[in-house]
């Protein structure tokens, strides 16, 4: 899904009026859609209160209130504006409501009843520069609901005070936990300096205002849809998919455990972890998963002989002497199958200064911390000109760990990807992430394809497991992998 300017998004709409689409007919598909996505991704009902300032941004959100309504919420709207300075369709949009009183001062929390909403529909992608009066107090009175009043913050097409096009953040601009862009994602929805106030990047679309473009795109449910179609009946655990997992050793055994795990629950057919002899004994007291066969090594050069469709080498391989440090090494540079290399195994390549090792069969899943280590450079550069410049240098696919993780490879534009939450801030949700990359590697994905699908799988996965159990306090990197059949069903529907 490209990312367009506001220039590009207004000429879009342009020519969907001149084939004779009405701006009623599209706020109301965008709106009911917005209702519809906040029904699925937040749990309910609960209080949701629209925001609107005069624009057509007011009227997204008034239809999305609708949808809450006939979901059981209870539905508020806040304003500054008098009914005649609204624009027309907002206006008709607020008549259809019905019943509605338009709440003119401060809008008190106290006697909300479950998860309470903010709709900011105050600003368009049109609107530039320094929060004006009234907009500025009702910009302040969210931020303020949300830090204090246990409030979230959705924003419709961007945040109010964000700037649509370079990503720019002004003064008093609304801090909100999710976007939900309209038919397109503008380009400064993805700029470092606006991550704090964008969250989490929903796309509503429209059909009537399709997506043609190229270039940099967002990872969305429909784009990966394609990528997974039903398995055939007769399907057998060969097929599936063998997962080796090189991971663990004593005093970071878990990190096999979950790596395994998310291999599993990705859909792996048979997935065997490898451990050094003097940890085997450890590993098999963990609360690791039966289905896991677990073999121990005298060797990591005996993983060369196994028969597997991907490896995923790294997760908590800590402390490993020189034999096994060379063994690692040996695998890195001869081992020609698909590849998930993670942690342990990203920092024996830093340290040993052996880039050259980088073959474009390996998907590489580096944190900050690790692209700096790998790549100084990194430190110089913005995320996104850091995973263009190496994969330039590197020919592999590379999976930037961060809150808006960037997928690429050789060649390839940057694809964003959109789901996850704060909960997901806990170790070893990056190996459970690593295990289901080696599962959709070992059923045949391409390394961009597979990257792609693993980190929105993985996010989506923890994003589900809040909604139905725990908060981003209590979230685990096991709930995330529980989670991930949710995960799969929810790719299936497009969301």
């Amino acid at each position: 899904m490209g990312l367009l300017s506001c220039h590009e998004m207004r000429e879009l709409e342009r020519r969907a009026f001149r084939k004779g689409i009405s701006a009623e007919s599209l706020m109301d598909k965008a709106g009911k859609r917005l209702g519809e996505a906040l029904v699925d991704l937040y749990s309910g009902p609960g209080t949701a209160v629209a925001y609107v300032g005069k624009g057509n941004n007011g009227g997204d959100a008034l239809v999305a209130l609708r949808v809450l309504r006939s979901a059981g919420w209870k539905v508020v709207v806040r304003s500054a504006f008098q009914p005649l300075e609204i624009g027309a369709l907002p206006r008709q949009k607020l008549r259809e409501l019905g019943d509605i009183e338009v709440q003119r001062h401060r809008w008190e929390s106290e006697s909300s009843q479950g998860p309470l909403l903010l709709l900011d529909g105050l600003l368009g992608i049109g609107a530039n520069g320094a929060l004006r009066e009234p907009i500025g107090a009702l910009a302040a009175e969210m931020n303020a609901l949300r830090e204090s009043g246990g409030a979230e913050i959705v924003a419709i097409d961007v945040p109010s005070g964000v700037n649509a096009d370079d990503g720019r953040v002004e003064d008093g601009a609304v801090q909100a936990d999710l976007t939900a862009t309209i038919a397109v994602p503008k380009k400064g929805l993805v700029a470092e300096s606006a991550l704090m106030h964008v969250g989490r990047i929903e796309v509503i679309a429209l059909e009537e205002l399709p997506d043609s473009g190229s270039g940099d795109e967002l990872t969305t449910g429909p784009k990966l849809r394609g990528l997974f179609p039903p398995r055939d009946y007769g399907t057998h655990k060969g097929e599936a998919g063998r997962v080796g997992v090189v991971a663990g050793s004593r005093g970071m055994l878990g990190a096999g455990c979950l790596a395994a795990l998310g291999a599993l629950r990705g859909g792996a057919g048979l997935v065997t972890l490898y451990v050094l002899e003097e940890d085997y004994p450890f590993m098999i007291s963990t609360a690791l998963p039966p289905e896991v066969m677990v073999k121990a090594l005298s060797s990591y050069d005996e993983v060369m002989e196994a028969p597997h469709a991907a490896l995923v080498i790294g997760p908590g391989l800590n402390g490993s002497g020189k034999l096994e440090k060379t063994a690692l090494l040996n695998l890195l540079e001869s081992c020609r199958m698909p590849m998930v290399v993670d942690a342990e195994a990203l920092n024996l390549i830093s340290a040993m200064g052996l880039s050259g090792c980088i073959k474009s069969h390996m998907v590489l899943t580096p944190h900050p911390g690790e692209m700096s280590r790998m790549f100084p450079a990194a430190e110089e550069l913005s995320r996104a000109e850091c995973a263009r410049a190496f994969v330039k240098l590197h020919p592999c696919t590379l999976l930037y760990k961060g809150a808006r993780t960037i997928v690429t490879s050789s060649g390839q534009d940057l694809h964003y990807n959109v789901t996850g939450n704060p909960g997901m801030a806990s170790g070893g949700q990056g190996d459970v992430l690593s295990g289901v990359l080696g599962a959709l590697l070992a059923r045949g994905l391409s390394g961009l394809d597979a990257a792609r699908s693993a980190a929105w799988l993985a996010g989506r996965a923890s994003e589900i497991a809040l909604k139905k159990h725990q908060s981003p306090e209590s979230l685990v990197a096991s709930d995330t992998a529980r989670a991930l059949g949710g995960a799969f069903r929810a790719l299936r529907r497009g969301r």
